[in-house]
């Protein structure tokens, strides 16, 4: 006879503090893990991007070449560039060891509220106030975008990337989803002005924060809405919400100084992270660790599940 499996165990969440960045940014508008998770960027309002190893705590170094704040950046799948957007309404592309700006692209009439590469990082997405999403060509010296995604009828808070899709949300409180391969739009109506949305790790749902104070989870093929999740505050600012490592639940940024997280399937709040005093700027979730960058203010904390010791 066969003995039935062990139960997994229950996926731990980020619930101790073990780093803590003074980033000297003036306010954090974006903190985002590199591909592999053991970088993040810093996105400062004092117009500079910030390079750590947020496991250590050290900042490796500092680029300069926006005019304005930065609101969003990316690193490339092999971490040798990385792209930002800014409230200057440009795109930069950046050269990560000697910190320069290979190329600036101009285009949006408003601030690039979001970036992301392409898998193989020889495209720039990026989603402006100004209500369209634009793609650049990295890898050549024209100006101008390859394509324009002029869909939203508002601004854009937030783009995602899969291999063949760009995932979108706006503030006309619609989520779009581009099949590239396809060649077709797919768009659900939520509402209410979205400010985060993101994939499931599996690619099967979509992840969505908007401005009434709810995170949905969107089938991503159907549109059908499996689970919708309460209890933090979103009324204002573009907030982040993230899926833990391994699709076991879900987690935003909130109003109101903590993180909190949700079970994915049962709905139950499983995790409120008192973070600090003001509203939490961004979150990011470590790829492939119970790990969470938090942004609140001029610092950037770094959070550990309960059993992890610090070197």
């Amino acid at each position: 006879m066969a003995f039935p499996r062990p139960r997994p165990a229950r996926p731990e969440l980020p619930r101790q503090r073990v780093q803590t960045l003074q980033c000297g940014q003036g306010a954090v508008r974006a903190a985002r893990f590199n591909a592999d998770g053991n970088y993040c960027l810093t996105c400062g309002s004092d117009k500079t991007l910030k390079l750590w190893n947020p496991h250590k705590g050290t900042a490796l170094r500092t680029y300069q070449g926006h005019g304005y704040e930065v609101l969003d950046a990316a690193g490339s799948f092999d971490n040798s560039q990385i792209c930002s957007g800014g409230a200057d309404k440009a795109v930069a592309l950046w050269d990560v060891t000697t910190g320069q700006v290979v190329r600036k692209y101009r285009g949006h009439a408003g601030k690039v509220n979001c970036v992301q590469f392409n898998e193989e990082a020889t495209v720039i997405v990026s989603g402006s106030i100004d209500s369209t999403v634009r793609c650049w060509d990295c890898r050549s010296r024209r100006p101008d975008p390859i394509q324009v995604l002029d869909e939203a009828k508002d601004g854009i808070s937030s783009v995602k990337l899969s291999a063949h899709e760009i995932l979108t949300g706006s503030v006309d409180g619609r989520v779009r989803r581009y099949d590239l391969r396809a060649g077709q739009l797919y768009s659900d109506y939520i509402g209410s002005p979205i400010t985060s949305v993101c994939f499931s790790k599996d690619g099967q749902c979509v992840l969505a924060a908007s401005l009434d104070s709810t995170l949905r989870l969107l089938d991503k093929d159907t549109g059908e809405l499996l689970g919708e999740y309460t209890g933090h505050r979103s009324t204002t600012y573009r907030l982040d919400c993230v899926l833990n490592e391994l699709d076991t639940h879900v987690g935003c940024a909130s109003e109101d100084g903590h993180v909190y997280f949700w079970d994915l399937v049962e709905g139950s709040l499983a995790l409120s992270l008192p973070v600090g005093q003001g509203v939490v700027q961004s979150l990011a979730f470590h790829p492939r660790l119970p790990c969470l960058l938090v942004a609140t203010q001029g610092q950037v904390t770094l959070w550990r599940e309960d059993a992890f010791q610090p070197e």
